[in-house]
């Protein structure tokens, strides 16, 4: 009978897309497709197509299921006066508050039923109900969510963050107790986006103490579980402004937590997706504590090697704050070049498409802020010889993804527009690559943007080519008289025999004085 319930729950999915239903009526299930959740028919279900040998299960929680000696259902709703039927769903939810133990499958198999089919009793009640909710149906009902939800997770063994690479996620682990669990959540959602839930007394119950704990979950390691939390959190945030201050506050830290302290989060991304939406909807002028977010908040997450995880959501967070407010576009770069990855390649890739994402919307005037760093770092991107083995579609090496900028039209205009500045730096890169570099590649794109700034400037291309090989010759020719005043140190070295205990001192560069004496 086991076998027949392992096929019940969807697939798993990658990580939170923005594309998700934030508003739908149910939690979706998996990344942006907008799908409400699929209801497993009973308890101790895993997600179709993964063998029962590779499923990874996590405990459902470090507390005391209820000792429940036996339950009984209740009478439907359909059977009592509409009189009543407020107090029959407090009832209900009572009976709901009975935890069970889900280690075993087999345990209370009969009294888990039961509560299954009450919570989808109160589902369908709270989707048909017109009539406002009293504050004991309120105070009850938060309640049972918080005695169902807030649990605290088992310690996580596992290595604590990702290679660094996009996409690089381990696989997950589900939560035995999913089947109370998603009715529980699809409950929340539906009670909290309900027209008969007054949010002037709902806002006693959903407080901060409950809002808190709620945000803990979302380091669950359950990709259901985080996707339902996400719409919740997004679902509270607009039912409840007086709460909106507090929720961007305590989400903040939780990124301070993850990036200075912990660098382990498992819902880093859906907490931006939820963000997202939440910036899209800044009144401008921006405030000053959006600003400080962005720059406190936003940009120093790049720092974590797992920034791949849940690049593309906050990509889009970075986006929208710069779509409100233009100026801020010059602070942003400035910022990603504050922690631009050195000895991370795959991270540097990454960086590179991000600029060039808000290169495409950045005005000349902020562009001019920041474009000699800016181009400074492109310009070591460009002599980078990292490789990298074709081990996904959209691989880059670092060079290469750093030249593919010259194909955005915009780039290409600003640099147009600002090239006494940019050749100079640029141009000394390229010609090292086509002496130096050892992919063709790269080498052919190098060629490309030579001929593409020769054809913009060609009197600025040609100057910056002399003074290049000007550099350079001035450079051998120190390297050619530092090594000959070595070879005349080791020389005069060789005629003074070093006897007894004489202590003999050794710099990394001779002194003036002894040069000046030899030369």
């Amino acid at each position: 009978m086991w076998k027949g319930f392992l096929s019940k729950l969807p697939r798993k999915t990658s990580a939170s897309g923005r594309g998700a239903d934030l508003d739908s009526g149910q939690c979706s299930n998996g990344a942006g497709n907008g799908n409400p959740i699929q209801r497993t028919s009973s308890c101790g279900s895993i997600p179709s197509g993964r063998s029962t040998s590779t499923i990874k299960r996590m405990s459902s929680a470090i507390f005391p299921s209820s000792v429940v000696a036996g339950i009984e259902p209740l009478v439907s709703f359909k059977d009592v006066p509409n009189s009543e039927k407020q107090n029959l769903f407090v009832s209900k939810l009572n009976l709901c508050c009975a935890v069970f133990d889900f280690s075993d499958p087999n345990k209370s198999s009969a009294e888990k039923d039961i509560k299954r089919q009450t919570l989808l009793d109160l589902i369908d009640y709270v989707d048909s109900s017109s009539s406002r909710f009293s504050e004991a149906v309120i105070a009850a009902s938060s309640r049972m969510f918080a005695v169902n939800l807030f649990r605290v997770f088992p310690p996580n063994y596992r290595s604590g963050s990702s290679g660094g690479g996009e996409g690089e996620e381990e696989e997950p682990m589900f939560e035995p107790a999913w089947c109370h669990l998603q009715l529980v959540y699809e409950l929340l959602l539906k009670f909290i986006g309900s027209s008969s839930l007054d949010a002037k007394v709902g806002k006693k119950y959903f407080d901060h103490s409950f809002i808190v704990k709620l945000l803990n979950l979302l380091d669950s390691e359950d990709p259901r579980e985080r996707d339902c939390l996400k719409t919740i959190l997004h679902r509270i945030y607009g039912k409840f402004m007086v709460h909106r201050p507090f929720i961007r506050k305590a989400v903040s830290n939780i990124f301070y937590h993850f990036v200075f302290e912990t660098d382990r989060h498992n819902g880093i991304a859906e907490l931006l997706e939820v963000f997202g939406s939440v910036i899209s909807g800044f009144a401008l002028p921006l405030k000053e504590e959006h600003k400080i977010f962005l720059w406190r908040v936003l940009v120093p997450l790049h720092k974590p090697k797992s920034v791949g995880v849940y690049l593309q959501q906050l990509t889009y967070c970075v986006t929208q704050f710069i779509e409100k407010d233009p100026k801020l576009a010059s602070s942003v770069i400035i910022g990603l070049l504050r922690y631009w990855p050195i000895t991370n390649s795959q991270k540097e890739v990454m960086f590179l498409s991000e600029i060039e994402e808000i290169l495409e919307t950045i005005s000349t005037a902020e562009f001019q802020k920041c474009m000699v760093p800016l181009f400074r770092r492109i310009a070591q991107c460009i002599k980078s010889s990292h490789f990298q083995l074709p081990q996904r579609d959209g691989f880059f090496q670092v060079a290469e993804r750093a030249l593919f900028i010259w194909n955005n039209d915009n780039v290409i205009s600003l640099i147009a527009q600002n090239r006494q500045m940019i050749m100079p730096i640029i141009v000394p890169a390229l010609e090292h690559n086509s002496q130096n570099h050892w992919n063709q590649a790269v080498l052919n794109l190098t060629d490309n943007v030579k001929k593409m700034f020769s054809e913009m400037d060609d009197v600025l291309f040609s100057a910056c080519l002399v003074k290049y090989k000007e550099d350079e010759e001035r450079q051998a020719s120190l390297e050619s008289k530092r090594r000959l005043t070595w070879e005349k140190l080791e020389s005069a070295a060789s005629f003074q025999p070093v006897t007894g205990h004489t202590a003999v001192l050794v710099g990394r560069q001779p002194s003036a004085n002894l040069i000046a004496t030899l030369i």
